[in-house]
């Protein structure tokens, strides 16, 4: 090999390793530049917590974050044993105090309800329960059907949303017995009401007459919606008829027959005169008899 080259490669070498070396010098003096993040003991669920539950110790473990640790986050199991789960808290999951009911505020549902508020359990099937669709946290509206009290309601049933945009608490199942003592199982559900709803739930829920429906809706859909209800003879194009209930106790309907003021009697025409009546003359041997009859006016169909 030409000696002209061989200078020429070793040169390169050298240059090459000189500027690997500073590369790496400069890389490692960064790394040991570099701050510590520091880590913060956390507290986290040791299992799923259900909505209701009581905190208890072995509830909860502690973890290690990374960081700075937000605002509410819990960092000691001080003050989180006893408390209510107001939102389920899934195993890992960091505990947020916002997430727990306040201390001495206990647990299951009474726990969820915020100030000023009311939870009223109503009794639906499993169509008036959207085929169990309705759970915790969904939106609801109720429709009110049947025959409203005090009228005879010539247009059949009738329907009207009373309620809009009621949040579910919880759906579950009650236990009750028949006529015959056997139990028998009845969906609940449980909403969130003001006072004032409360009062109107209670009066459908002890109706006899009256039933009502739950209506799903999005839960982010929160307008509510104008309806005037509906009945059922408008399904069939009719319009609704309704006649004023009669003073007597047997539901019965007076018919008032109103005379024709003086006025319309001038110019109303006399009534025409009876026919004359129909003669027979009846022979019975040597006797002659004669015997009358009224005519009657024959009403031609």
């Amino acid at each position: 090999m030409n000696q002209r080259v061989s200078v020429i490669l070793v040169v390169a070498l050298v240059i090459s390793a000189a500027a690997t070396y500073g590369v790496y010098r400069i890389i490692a003096a960064r790394a040991s530049d570099r701050t510590t993040i520091p880590t913060v003991h956390i507290v986290q669920a040791a299992r799923t917590l259900d909505v209701g539950t009581i905190v208890k110790d072995d509830d909860l473990k502690l973890g290690l974050w990374a960081g700075t640790v937000p605002p509410g986050l819990a960092v000691k199991k001080d003050g989180l044993i006893g408390r209510g789960v107001l939102s389920q808290i899934y195993e890992g999951e960091a505990v947020m105090d916002s997430r727990l009911a306040p201390p001495g505020g206990g647990g299951g549902l009474a726990a969820t309800i915020p100030n000023g508020m009311r939870a009223v359990a109503v009794r639906v099937n499993d169509v008036a329960g959207v085929a169990g669709f309705v759970g915790p946290g969904t939106k609801v509206d109720i429709v009110l059907s049947g025959n409203p009290p005090g009228i005879v309601n010539a247009s059949g049933q009738q329907a009207r949303t009373i309620l809009q945009n009621i949040q579910v608490l919880s759906a579950g199942q009650n236990y009750k017995t028949d006529a015959e003592g056997k139990p028998v199982v009845v969906p609940v559900v449980n909403l969130l009401v003001t006072p004032d709803q409360a009062e109107v739930l209670s009066l459908v829920n002890n109706g006899n007459d009256a039933h009502i429906q739950l209506v799903l809706r999005n839960p982010l859909d929160s307008q509510e919606a104008k309806t005037s209800g509906t009945a059922m003879a408008n399904l069939f194009g009719s319009p609704p008829r309704v006649l004023p209930v009669a003073a007597s106790s047997d539901m019965a309907v007076r018919t008032v027959i109103r005379k024709p003021k003086p006025e319309m009697m001038e110019h109303m025409e006399p009534p025409p005169p009876p026919p004359p009546p129909i003669s027979i003359e009846i022979f019975n041997g040597a006797k002659q008899s004669e015997a009358k009859f009224a005519r009657t006016l024959e009403v031609k169909q």
